[in-house]
């Protein structure tokens, strides 16, 4: 327990008090104070996006810019004193070494993590998240690693929602509602797109299990977000857009290609990004050290190519005003993935959401000044393309087309770009969930057994194996057994189900005490028929190296009690048997078990 842990306590059950006695006096429904408490997570989460995008452009200035100025340095003009700022992102990894020492655990907590915790882990989400998540990435981000702002900025909000529902000793669902509020106002605030937040909280943070009564809050915290961002940071779009134009209905064939070119690309992007993230972590240098030769290797890239630095806004913004050539656009697409995958995968900071925008403007600008030079009577408007593949390489990325849909919907305030983003978005998802079925924040979950829309119950039975669970002390009898033995066999028994076994040991079928009360009144037939006869001989069996979760499913399908446990799949070489009371105490204890220590963690 940390110093701070007592005041906390004590000042969470004095924040319990007083909005008990508010409640009682001013007699305020469960819903309004839902929607009191919304409001205000919002309006934090907004000064959390605020107070995250100062601390971008503190480090921004106190390494980058002090950098530049301190050894003469020119982006515009080659010389010497440019290499210099091949370490720019390599300080960033030596800022981060005191973080690293002193709060390794949330380091590691990405947004695949998060997302476990919320759907799985009861949603408790420490205070100091808030602070450690958001110092790491504004570092990364800041000295120039390549990377997003917008899921930190959703565990920030996360956090504070956390926070008020731990504060209010409020359950599981609710506490994971407050979570989603305060996610829908932290990237609310971020894009200045309040529907936006709404859905990237209800379809990538609560996987699309739309309620009205969670859906009213995370309205209402979205809208407070972005009131508090637009009253800190100005009504300005985070990407000033010349307006959308379509000039033929021809054109939606294009946006058809380049909502398969996108499905392509994204689900190549999220295999390419966890390939180099593996070979990163077999890197045979210390944690500590990781991040600082990651940095210098985005640095090395960034010197060539210095587009590929920071969360790269200000070159979208240039992509979707079509000012660069279609080869660099496409050279862009494999380098700024490779320069993403080494910055997170070094153990950098950031988020994956501005490089699937970067990516997709790049894939869609490139696409559209080929367009231009191929049809030039179209007059084609290669910003439009851009602006249409960032979001459908958004939505390919992370398997969120509404979230996606909205967020341009938004951005541009044109109704004509509805039916081109909508084609992009649907038809890239698709092909992406074909070619790969997790998105870019799943499959570290997948790699760890963890199905998020399969629910806590589901992933706690994945977590555990038949080996451990199974009965390995069971009681057989001969396939030629005959019926007034068997008869006489089970009335010194417990069990109610019995394999059958061959003369060489091999199991040839399984017989219940229900199937022989058919014929037990059947006197002639005890010593003419052999339980073979009466037996299931086309057995449902599961293996040790298998899961509770296949195994349940599979007793399922028979309404049956007990399974036998084989050697190998179609393999008759008998182990074990596991029962279905066997599985509900295994799940109980691992239920309790977890439970204690979320408590504990939280």
């Amino acid at each position: 327990m940390s110093p701070s842990t007592p005041n906390r306590n004590y000042f969470y059950r004095w924040l319990r008090r007083r909005g008990t006695a508010v409640l009682s006096r001013f007699r305020i429904s469960e819903a309004t104070f839902m929607t009191v408490l919304a409001a205000a997570i919002g309006a934090l989460a907004g000064l959390g996006n605020f107070g995250f995008r100062k601390a971008i452009d503190f480090f921004h200035w106190l390494v980058v810019e002090q950098g530049m100025a301190l050894f003469d340095i020119s982006m515009t003009e080659w010389s010497f004193s440019r290499l210099i700022t091949i370490f720019f992102p390599a300080v960033g990894g030596i800022l981060l070494l005191p973080l690293g020492l002193w709060f390794a655990r949330d380091l590691h907590f990405g947004f695949p993590s998060f997302l476990e915790t919320v759907n799985l882990r009861g949603a408790k989400l420490p205070l100091r998240t808030i602070f450690t998540r958001g110092m790491a990435s504004a570092i990364t981000l800041g000295t120039g690693g390549s990377a997003g702002q917008e899921g930190p900025i959703a565990q920030i909000g996360g956090a504070i929602g956390s926070q008020f529902g731990q504060a209010f000793k409020m359950g599981g669902d609710r506490l994971k509602v407050l979570v989603a509020c305060g996610v829908a106002g932290g990237v609310a605030a971020t894009f200045n797109a309040p529907i936006a937040g709404v859905f990237f909280a209800q379809e990538i943070v609560l996987l699309a299990s739309f309620e009205f009564s969670s859906f009213t809050p995370i309205v209402i915290a979205s809208g407070m977000g972005t009131v508090v961002s637009r009253a800190l940071l100005g009504n300005q779009p985070e990407f000033v857009l010349p307006p959308y134009v379509m000039n033929s209905p021809f054109e939606l064939l294009f946006y058809i290609i380049l909502g398969c070119l996108v499905g392509v690309f994204a689900a190549g992007f999220i295999d390419l990004h966890f390939r180099i993230k593996d070979r990163l972590s077999r890197w045979a240098l210390h944690p500590l050290v990781k991040p600082i030769a990651g940095g210098l290797l985005v640095g090395l890239i960034g010197l060539f190519f210095p587009q590929i630095l920071g969360n790269g806004y200000a070159f979208i913004d240039g992509m979707l005003h079509g000012h660069e050539g279609w080869y660099l656009l496409a050279a862009l697409v494999v380098i700024k993935a490779i320069a993403t995958s080494i910055t997170l995968g070094s153990g950098l900071q950031g988020g994956l959401f501005a490089p699937a925008l970067y990516l997709g403007a790049a894939t869609g600008g490139a696409f559209g000044k080929l367009l231009q030079i191929f049809f030039p009577q179209l007059t084609i408007s290669p910003g439009a393309y851009a602006l249409v593949g960032m979001g459908a390489f958004l939505s390919a990325a992370t398997h969120a087309p509404m979230t996606a849909i909205f967020l341009l919907f938004e951005m541009t305030a044109s109704y004509q770009v509805i039916i081109p983003i909508m084609l992009s978005c649907v038809i890239g998802t698709a092909i992406s969930r074909w070619l790969r079925q997790d998105s870019l924040d799943t499959v570290e979950l997948t790699r760890a057994g963890i199905d998020l829309e399969a629910g806590k119950e589901r992933n706690i039975m994945k977590s555990l194996w038949v080996a451990d669970v199974m009965t390995r002390d069971l009681e057989t009898i001969p396939e030629n057994m005959t019926l007034r033995q068997f008869r006489d066999f089970i009335a010194s028994t417990r069990h109610t189900n019995f394999p059958l076994l061959d003369a060489q040991g091999a199991m040839t079928g399984i017989i219940s005490v229900q199937d022989f009360m058919g014929v037990v009144f059947e006197r002639e037939l005890m010593d003419l028929v052999v339980v073979k006869e009466l037996a299931t001989v086309e057995v449902i069996t599961v293996t040790a190296g298998e899961d509770l979760d296949t195994a349940m499913r599979r007793i399922g399908y028979r309404n049956i009690e007990q399974l036998p446990v084989v050697e190998s799949a179609g393999s008759n070489r008998l182990v074990g048997i596991i029962s279905r009371r066997d599985m509900v105490s295994a799940y109980n204890r691992a239920l309790m078990k977890r439970t204690l220590k979320d408590d504990d963690d939280g």
